[in-house]
């Protein structure tokens, strides 16, 4: 069968490649559920594995399938699978719970603290552009028929719901935390997706980008009461000056040194979660005195947070179908590039680079 494969570690490798079907037998106990492929979404990390930033092969092989944002639906089931049917559609978690850590023991493979770890289509497991897949029921996320024009966007979701929940996990501290206004540093999927969950959840949002407005993201962003602003025409701190601190900051810009300027926009009692994996040596000055003295003395707090888990994905299908009732028609506008056919993985690719590009897709078969 048809895939899209890099040679980890070489730069430029994508391409076209064939690969045994799998089967069900892969999965022990007759637990295991093929799922065809659909739709595939493309972001940031293929890019970056493609240019040999890093990424690994499977054990054993030398290519890498690439792709981690997945959309399908189940074709066949082993004989004890119980939760899962034919016809179901589903999004595959990404990180696999393989490690001898206690979060890879309670499922929790994303808080794994060990230094290996398996990820579909990032690192030694192979990913969803391909034609079929098999996996066991527990990385499969049921999706409802009607958000099946939206379901590629639940992977990029669900880590928008984890960044939520250790920042909301983390305001425990304070027993009583009330947030009202929230920044979201950085307009582009992640960006757009935290824009929409913390506007469902009644926050006041300020969304920052770098270009200035009116384009297709601002424009989105305004479309669900929030406020965009450009970084060049506005930096992060004089907006504070004439607006205010946030109680809440989700950073998804990938330019670290933004971070530090955030941070220091954070309310008191506030926190600051961190998305961006950022691999660059890039460096900045920090007034380091201020930077400590206002987090010690306000009480705020900053974490990074990666991946997600199955309640994170659950979360997000909730979301989602919020997102379809509140504001109908806002989440297709994401969908920007469709590329038709794993043949067309160089137009793919190339889309990723395109200006305009929001969520860069991959119709891999009709649905």
């Amino acid at each position: 069968m048809k895939a899209i494969a890099v040679i980890p570690g070489k730069a430029g490798s994508v391409h076209l490649t064939d690969l045994p079907e799998p089967s069900l037998d892969q999965v022990p106990d007759g637990r295991g559920v093929r799922v065809k492929v659909i739709r595939v979404g493309l972001d940031g990390t293929d890019k970056e594995i493609n240019a040999a930033e890093y990424g690994a092969a499977p054990e054993g092989e030398n290519v890498l399938v690439i792709g981690h944002e997945s959309f399908g639906v189940v074709t066949e089931v082993g004989p004890n699978v119980t939760e899962l049917a034919v016809g179901d559609y589903v999004v595959s978690r990404v990180r696999q719970a393989r490690g001898d850590s206690a979060y890879d023991v309670i499922d929790a493979p994303d808080l794994t603290t060990e230094d290996t770890y398996w990820e579909h289509g990032i690192s030694l497991v192979h990913g969803f552009l391909t034609e079929q897949y098999v996996e066991q029921p527990r990385m499969l996320i049921r999706i409802p028929a009607g958000l099946r024009h939206v379901g590629v966007l639940l992977e990029p979701t669900s880590v928008v719901q984890k960044a939520l929940a250790v920042g909301w996990e983390t305001q425990r501290r304070l027993k009583v935390w009330q947030p009202r206004r929230a920044a979201v540093l950085g307009a582009g999927t992640i960006g757009l997706l935290a824009t929409l969950a913390l506007r469902l959840r009644g926050l006041e949002v300020v969304t920052f980008g770098l270009a200035p407005p009116p384009y297709l993201n601002s424009d989105l962003i305004q479309a669900l009461g929030a406020r965009y602003v450009s970084t060049q025409e506005t930096p992060v701190l004089d907006e504070v000056d004439n607006s205010g601190s946030f109680d809440f900051i989700l950073e998804a810009t990938g330019f670290s040194p933004l971070v530090f300027e955030g941070a220091r926009a954070l309310a008191k009692n506030g926190v600051i979660v961190l998305s961006s994996v950022t691999g660059g040596s890039r460096t900045t000055e920090v007034p380091s005195d201020k930077f400590n003295l206002g987090f010690v003395l306000g009480n705020r707090a900053m974490l990074g947070t990666v991946n997600a888990n199955r309640e994170h994905f659950e979360a997000g299908v909730r979301d989602l179908a919020m997102a379809e009732a509140q504001y109908a028609g806002w989440l297709p506008r994401l969908l920007t590039h469709p590329i038709t056919g794993l043949d067309n993985y160089e137009q793919a690719m190339a889309a990723l680079e395109a200006k305009g590009a929001i969520k860069v897709f991959v119709e891999v078969a009709p649905d």
